[in-house]
């Protein structure tokens, strides 16, 4: 009577369902996309760290380069440099700064 029963109950489970090879391999996808320590969310949120510092690093070192060009300019020409950057001036000279409006 109690198989009876057991089978009946097991005939109403769909046949994927009942396979243990099909049961092992969706627990064990499930494990490793929602619950293992690298699971998606995790790959996902590293991905976007990584993507991150990439683009810091592209901006840094075009900052890089922009300093050195500059520490370059100020070698070969410190006076200019002196008269943009800091407006200096020789004292027998005067210096008009123009500058543009911007609408």
């Amino acid at each position: 009577m109690a198989n009876n029963s057991f089978q009946a109950i097991k005939e109403q489970i769909p046949a994927p369902l009942r396979n243990k090879y099909f049961l092992v391999l969706t627990l064990f996808f499930a494990w490793m996309v929602f619950l293992d320590r690298h699971d998606l969310v995790t790959q996902w949120r590293l991905q976007n760290t990584v993507n991150k510092l990439e683009e810091d690093k592209a901006f840094y070192s075009e900052k890089i380069e922009e300093a050195e060009q500059e520490r370059l300019d100020l070698d070969i020409n410190d006076e200019k440099f002196a008269r943009e950057q800091y407006y200096m001036k020789k004292s027998d000279e005067d210096v008009f700064i123009i500058v543009d409006k911007e609408d």
